[in-house]
């Protein structure tokens, strides 16, 4: 008797857990903001610079990603190009 209320316990648990699971990654999903890309004359409103990726060790253009946020307060991801810092001058 012991064992089914175990067993049915962890049956239970397993269920709530992966349900649990289920809901985070909807959430994730949900909160994912999409990519802009940046062209030449874009009109950006950028409040608050949060996150710039690190330029690699390449020489010629590479892609970097800022995340920002707006004069409303929404999030937003921009990826443009810049010259990457391998490049020498001598």
């Amino acid at each position: 008797m012991n064992i089914s209320r175990i067993a049915i316990v962890l049956a239970l648990s397993c269920l709530g857990a992966q349900a649990f699971a289920e809901e985070s990654a909807a959430k994730l999903q949900a909160g994912k903001t999409p990519v802009e890309t940046y062209t030449y004359g874009s009109k950006l409103d950028i409040k608050k610079v949060i996150a710039v990726t690190d330029v690699p060790n390449e020489c010629g253009p590479v892609q970097a990603q800022m995340t920002y946020e707006d004069s409303k307060g929404q999030r937003h991801v921009l990826q443009y190009q810049v010259m990457g810092t391998g490049c020498s001058n001598g």
